[in-house]
């Protein structure tokens, strides 16, 4: 199999699996619908029968309705009680542990922001102030003395060999 073949059975390959995917979700997709159009329908069914029943089926289904939404009422309720007992242990978290941690944090930064300060004020600043001086100095020198500056030196060093070598 030669690299052209690979290489075409390797893009083959990567495109069939975007359309398994696409297949899947289009699958999921008319699930969902034919599930929707299946409830609708028994919605439909259940209303229509209980409008051509007699007083009395209509009265025991409408008490069966009204059981499960006080039963839907307390299991709510039930729900709100716990959310709340959630959040004052939430509040609880936030009071007892996580202040403390932001003080802290707060004293830490304080304190860097100090030590900083004095590091700037007494190490930084007269290093800044020597540096001035020197390079003040050594321009005052060179004012003085330019041909120091300008001037090539010829000097005369010795290599290994022993042989003079004069460098310009």
């Amino acid at each position: 199999m030669s690299e052209f073949d690979f290489n075409k059975t390797q893009t083959e390959s990567e495109t069939a699996v975007p359309s398994v995917k696409t297949s899947e979700n289009k699958g999921k997709l008319i699930g969902i619908i034919i599930a929707i159009v299946v409830l609708l329908a028994l919605i439909i069914f259940s209303l229509v029968s209980l409008f051509r029943a007699d007083l009395e089926t209509t009265s025991k289904v409408r008490d069966i309705f009204i059981i499960i939404m006080a039963l839907e009422s307390l299991l709510l309720g039930v729900a709100l009680i716990i959310l709340i007992v959630q959040i004052a242990i939430l509040i609880n978290v936030l009071r007892n542990e996580i202040k403390p941690i932001l003080d802290t944090t707060n004293e830490t930064v304080n304190h860097l922001r100090g030590t900083t300060t004095f590091l700037s004020n007494n190490l930084v600043e007269p290093v800044m102030k020597m540096n001035e001086y020197s390079a003040g100095l050594k321009r005052f020198v060179d004012l003085i003395n330019p041909s120091t500056k300008h001037r090539k030196s010829k000097t005369n060093t010795v290599n290994y060999e022993g042989k003079e070598k004069t460098n310009v």
